[in-house]
């Protein structure tokens, strides 16, 4: 059932027209990992006037322990029942919070609001940015192991007693959370699922991925399964990627949209797209941000590794769909290279940011490259100027280490933070010694 509250009085009426006993308070760090906790139905209005105080020093990348009190407060409008805790008669709900300090202005360590200024910034120039992601995911027997499903590739219509009805059971779920369902179907790799979600603004995206994710997991341990959504779980088989659509809209017009442009793009989508893949490189660390999304991104498997844009071409790092070549509406651009282990609001702030630093600089956007890269030879991508994303987390880092970009998108306390957490993420995978390392090296030294 989807609730449509906007007020804290909508939210106190609801929970009573629907005999709520318990709110789940949602707010996520800055890797992105969701974090919860319960309140009762007596806290409600507390909790609507004046949020909940948690202690920030124990969320990783948040508050030092010397000043830690921090303040979860709910958003009105993300209130919805979980449909997997309806149970005799009561039900739970949730709601997304923005993190507060105890002055009730917005922490900087919040991702949420890192995602909002962004907004903020394009609202005032009348735009609304919309985003459609594509994540995709894995079913394994359980979280021991890889053991798959199902041997289906890209499409097929496997036995409805397997994926099919898990997918079914997660799209129902969502629709009960007012999340707006596109498509669903089996992916390229064994056992690979993905569900695409409707295009949505920008800050109501980012909140339904989260949800989304949490969603496609509960499913799946209600069925007796794991869901992962682990960029590269199995060698040699294409992993998992989160294709983000995305356009800019002033009211009803979709300003990426030009009727007399040959690929109807208009000058605002084309600078977008060079902003897009001019800071592309230094923020891949933000969108593929665990040692295993470099797993991924490598030639072939169709993985976006190369810097550049085509409309048909699939091995360019962005591509303009045109399923419905004309038509305003569905005119938008396809960032390919992130995968679902991201932020999603730290993830559309880059991004937004990126393409925003083209339009308003108006970068030049070279010719597209329809030609399928994996094939080129390096003479000929050095003659196109085709670059290469980061080829490690370590590699990315240091990238976006030194991005002044993603220094103002995520504001200091964000962004050195998150250079140090995966620093010392990169460090704890490097001196670790893998059961390769010792298949390879014990036998003969």
């Amino acid at each position: 059932m989807v609730l449509n509250a906007e007020t804290k009085d909508d939210v106190m009426k609801l929970a009573d027209d629907h005999n709520v006993k318990f709110i789940r308070l949602w707010f996520s760090d800055i890797k992105g990992k969701l974090k919860s906790f319960s309140i009762t139905r007596e806290e409600l209005e507390c909790a609507l006037d004046e949020g909940m105080g948690f202690d920030g020093s124990s969320i990783e990348g948040y508050r030092d322990i010397e000043e830690s009190d921090m303040i979860a407060m709910p958003d009105p409008k993300t209130f919805q029942l979980l449909s997997w805790r309806q149970e005799n008669g009561t039900g739970v709900g949730r709601m997304i919070c923005n993190v507060l300090t105890p002055d009730g202005k917005p922490y900087e360590g919040d991702p949420r609001y890192v995602l909002k200024k962004q907004i903020k910034k394009i609202e005032k120039e009348g735009y609304t940015f919309y985003v459609g992601p594509e994540a995709e995911y894995f079913y394994f027997a359980d979280s021991n192991g890889t053991e798959i499903l199902d041997k289906g590739g890209y499409f097929d219509l496997v036995p409805l007693d397997l994926a099919a009805n898990f997918r079914r059971d997660t799209i129902f779920a969502l629709e009960d959370m007012g999340i707006k369902v596109e498509y669903s179907h089996h992916e390229v790799a064994p056992s690979q699922h993905e569900i695409d979600l409707h295009y949505t603004e920008g800050l109501r995206m980012a909140d339904a991925v989260q949800t989304y994710k949490l969603v496609v997991k509960q499913t799946a341990m209600q069925n007796g399964i794991y869901a992962t959504f682990m960029p590269k779980p199995i060698f040699g088989e294409n992993g998992s990627g989160m294709h983000t659509h995305q356009s800019l809209f002033k009211g009803d017009k979709n300003l990426f949209f030009d009727k007399n442009d040959k690929a109807y793009l208009s000058k605002m989508a084309k600078h977008y797209i060079a902003g897009v893949l001019k800071h592309a490189y230094e923020l891949t660390s933000i969108l593929n941000p665990i040692v295993n999304s470099y797993k991924r991104l490598v030639p072939g498997y169709e993985a976006p590794v190369y810097v550049a844009w085509a409309q048909r071409n699939r091995s360019a790092l962005v591509r303009v769909p045109i399923y419905k070549p004309g038509r305003e509406k569905a005119t938008r651009i396809e960032w390919r290279s992130p995968d679902p282990t991201c932020n999603p609001y730290l993830a559309f702030a880059v991004m937004l940011a990126a393409g925003m630093e083209g339009v308003n600089k108006k970068y030049d956007l070279a010719d597209p490259v329809e030609k399928n890269i994996f094939k080129m030879s390096e003479a000929d991508m050095k003659k196109a100027d085709i670059q290469m994303l980061p080829g490690s987390l370590k590699e990315a880092i240091d990238a976006t280490a030194e991005s002044d970009l993603a220094r103002k998108v995520l504001g200091d306390h964000v962004f050195n933070r998150y250079i140090e957490i995966k620093n010392r993420e990169w460090d704890e995978y490097r001196l670790h010694v893998s059961q390769w390392e010792l298949d390879r090296y014990l036998p003969i030294y």
